[in-house]
């Protein structure tokens, strides 16, 4: 069964790998015009008011327990076939594909990583969430911490969070809100979606990953971070020594699509043997 999630905001103006395209910089990500425009103000304007603290604590509750499901990685590759992204309705090839075309990606420019290969296969497998029955708002997206006003880089910023209650709340609503000025992001309460999901699996399931691809998946969509240059008044000098490795993974997300689909049949066995050496068995989810 194949469940509907909606438009990924963080994926709608993306490039598909097209060639001319590509050469085009600024088509991407436009939030200013396009054909689907209004049903990702929508997705932004229901995500921006119901992300709060609260929401945030209340998901964590419910998923840290890790019960959903227990299946080793490559089922987990595989669920992500019964997701339909409903801003790109024309696609027809899986959405498992676009993890091992993240992987070869990085695995072409980075042969002697193999963790760094692993993490372009791990890092949407948080979408699961999907097939759980969360909203798509509270799965995909570019994510932003809660618990202090929003930045200028968020996008939607000045026209979507005005029904938010933690913007009218003191304790949230300045530049540091309840954090402390250069706290660290590991002290810092994210929005919920599928990069917090997965970084919390990981962690529960021992990955025995070095700490960038832990940062890579935790923030891969924290675009007013790692690409906006906003909410540094909460960066660590560890963060700050990370975000060139979440940076160089985002280029390997953002621009691996493509029509020419690889051979997934013939790329598992080499997956396999990094799933075994890093995140082996079956896992809780």
């Amino acid at each position: 069964m194949k469940v509907a999630v909606g438009p990924d905001p963080s994926l709608v103006y993306r490039p598909e790998g097209h060639p001319e395209a590509a050469k085009d910089k600024g088509s991407f990500r436009n939030y200013t015009s396009g054909p689907l425009l209004d049903r990702v103000f929508a997705t932004y304007k229901l995500m921006h008011t119901h992300q709060t603290v609260d929401f945030v604590r209340k998901k964590h509750s419910q998923f840290r327990s890790f019960s959903y499901k227990r299946m080793t990685v490559l089922e987990a590759v595989d669920m992500l076939d019964g997701l339909v992204d409903e801003s790109d309705p024309d696609v027809d090839f899986p959405n498992s594909f676009h993890a091992f075309q993240t992987a070869e990606g990085i695995r072409q420019a980075h042969p002697d990583k193999d963790w760094f290969h692993l993490v372009g296969l791990l890092h949407d497998l948080g979408k699961v969430l999907a097939l759980a029955g969360e909203p798509q708002w509270a799965v995909v997206g570019d994510t932003f911490p809660v618990g202090c006003r929003p930045q200028a880089s968020v996008v939607f910023h000045d026209s979507t969070f005005q029904d938010n209650p933690d913007l009218q709340d003191p304790r949230y609503s300045s530049d540091l809100g309840m954090y402390q000025p250069h706290c660290g992001l590991e002290n810092v309460l994210m929005s919920w979606g599928h990069d917090e999901y997965m970084y919390q699996v990981m962690k529960f399931n021992n990955f025995s990953l070095p700490p960038e691809a832990f940062y890579m998946i935790r923030f891969h969509s924290f675009y007013p971070w790692h690409t906006g240059g906003d909410y540094r008044q909460l960066c660590s000098e560890q963060d700050l020594a990370m975000l060139p490795w979440v940076q160089e993974f985002n280029k390997f997300d953002l621009y691996t699509k493509c029509p020419d689909l690889p051979d997934v049949d013939q790329l598992r066995p080499y997956y396999q043997g990094l799933i075994d050496k890093y995140c082996p068995g079956v896992l809780s989810w």
